[in-house]
Parts: C-alpha cells; structure tokens; sequence
C-alpha cells in the first residue's frame, strides 16, 4: 500500500507543473490545461478556489505528470 498524498490545491499542483516544464495554455471554466512542449504532454488542472483536490484526482494528475507519488511528494 501506498502512503499517503498530501491535500494539495490546484494552485499548488499547477505550480509544480510549472516547475516541470509545462506551459499555461488556456482555461475553460474552472480547469486550466498546462502542455509541456518538448514531449506534447498535456495535464488538465481544476483551480477550485479554496477546494483541495480528492486524492483519486490527484493520483491521476500525478501519473499524467509523469512522476511517483515520492517524486511529487519532493517537489511540493
């Protein structure tokens, strides 16, 4: 079994995307979509103000991330 994830907000998992190379490219309603240009990868990222992110969400957000639970753990 995993540890685990930390209650992160979409502000903060957007900033550790921003660390990783991946660009703001537009919003639509309250999800940012963030697109990394040397590999095209794409992340979608719910800003809800106030709201952390359920951990199902954010295990998946991880995974598009391209990182370990731990990798994220460190960057956070």
């Amino acid at each position: 079994m995993s540890p685990k994830l930390p209650a992160v907000s979409g502000k903060d998992l957007a900033r550790v995307a921003q660390h990783l190379g991946f660009e703001f490219r537009r919003q639509k309603g309250s999800h940012a979509i963030y697109v990394r240009g040397t590999d095209k990868a794409r992340v979608v990222i719910p800003l809800h103000s106030g709201v952390t992110i359920k951990p199902k969400t954010l295990r998946a957000i991880i995974q598009d991330l391209k990182l370990t639970p731990e990798e994220f753990r460190k960057l956070i």
